[in-house]
Formats: C-alpha cells, sequence, structure tokens
C-alpha cells in the first residue's frame, strides 16, 4: 500500500509540473503540448495515475486492483498538493494564473464539467493504452494537448490548480468529485467498447 502511494504521490507531482509549465507559457498551445511531460515520465517511469489506470477495472478488478486504484488516487491528491503549496511559494504567478482559472471552471454547470470530463478520461485512456500496447508516447503527444485545448477535465490536474489556486471550498471538492467520476466513465466506456471489438474480430 505504500508504495502504491508513493508511486501515486509521484504521479501526482508530475501532472502538477505539467500544469505548471501549462499555467507559465502564454501561447497556450505550447502550454499544451509541454504538458505533455507529465504523462510521458509517468508512463516511462511506471508510476501510478488514478486517470490511466481507472479504465482498466472492468478487465480486472480484485481487491488488490481496487485497493491500488484508491491508493494511487490518494497519493495523486498528496503528491499534487506538495507540489502546488511549494509553487504558490516559489512562483506565485502560477498561483495567480490557477486561481483565474479555477474562477473560470466554477463557473460551469454540473453538466458541462461532467461531459468534459468524459471526453477528457477517453483521451487520457487512449493516450495510456497506445503506449501500454506499442510503447510509444504518440498517443500522449496527441492526446494530451487535444484534452487541453478542448477544455476538458483532467481530475489529477484540476486538484493541482485548485490546490495551486489557494481555493478551499466545498464547491471546490464538489467539482473534483464530478471530474473524477467523469474521468472513470470516460475511460471505462472505451475500454468496454474496445474490448467488445476485439471480442467480435476473433469471432468473425
Amino acid at each position: 500500500m505504500l508504495r502504491d502511494i508513493l508511486s501515486g504521490m509521484a504521479a501526482g507531482l508530475l501532472v502538477s509540473l505539467g500544469g505548471a509549465v501549462f499555467l507559465s507559457c502564454d501561447s497556450k498551445y505550447i502550454g499544451a503540448l509541454m504538458f505533455c511531460v507529465g504523462l510521458t515520465f509517468i508512463c516511462m517511469r511506471g508510476y501510478a495515475l488514478f486517470t490511466g489506470k481507472v479504465g482498466y477495472i472492468p478487465g480486472s478488478h480484485t481487491k488488490a486492483d481496487v485497493q491500488l486504484l484508491f491508493a494511487c488516487l490518494l497519493g495523486n491528491l498528496i503528491g499534487c498538493v506538495i507540489t502546488a503549496y511549494a509553487l504558490r511559494c516559489a512562483t506565485p504567478s502560477v498561483a495567480d494564473n490557477a486561481l483565474a482559472l479555477c474562477t473560470a471552471k466554477l463557473e460551469q454547470t454540473t453538466a458541462q464539467t461532467f461531459i468534459r470530463a468524459i471526453f477528457c478520461g477517453m483521451l487520457v485512456y487512449l493516450a495510456v493504452a497506445v503506449y501500454r500496447d506499442k510503447g510509444s508516447v504518440i498517443g500522449v503527444l496527441l492526446g494530451i494537448p487535444a484534452f487541453i485545448l478542448s477544455g476538458f477535465e483532467h481530475s489529477i490536474a484540476d486538484m493541482f490548480y485548485f490546490a495551486a489556486s489557494g481555493i478551499v471550498s466545498l464547491e471546490a471538492f464538489g467539482f473534483i468529485w464530478i471530474v473524477l467520476f467523469g474521468n472513470a466513465l470516460g475511460s471505462i466506456l472505451l475500454f468496454i467498447t474496445e474490448r467488445e471489438i476485439k471480442k467480435e474480430k476473433v469471432n468473425a
């Protein structure tokens, strides 16, 4: 359990660094591309990221798998919060930009947030799946900028943004949970769809 939490913390740290780069770039296109640093290294080092693992739960959902999922989620949160508060001290501009970003996020309706989270979950699932199947980061380099530029919601990145912004409220807490469920649903739906397609190919 401790190992999984530590792995999750490392993943949370890397996502947060990607988010910090995004918040620091004047160009949203460069920022979206540089955000890839997080998931690229997470994939290469095998760290535990909730959004990269949750889609595979229908395929393997033993007690150990579920424990790993929640341990990595806890680790992701801890890693994001620690990194966010360190960056609030070191680079105040990141905190200012995070505040503006999160204020806009809280103006979204629940439906808008949930739908954006579903699509983000699909793109992150694809990015991780391509790396797992092909050993290539092309899915990361395409999928991550795509969800950022589309305004889709990534739960772990949002943990960092809200921690960096200094916003601590029930509304922010609820927002994160909506995004978590949306990310999970998007990933799981795509995993199930792919599994059924593979079954049809075998039976054809």
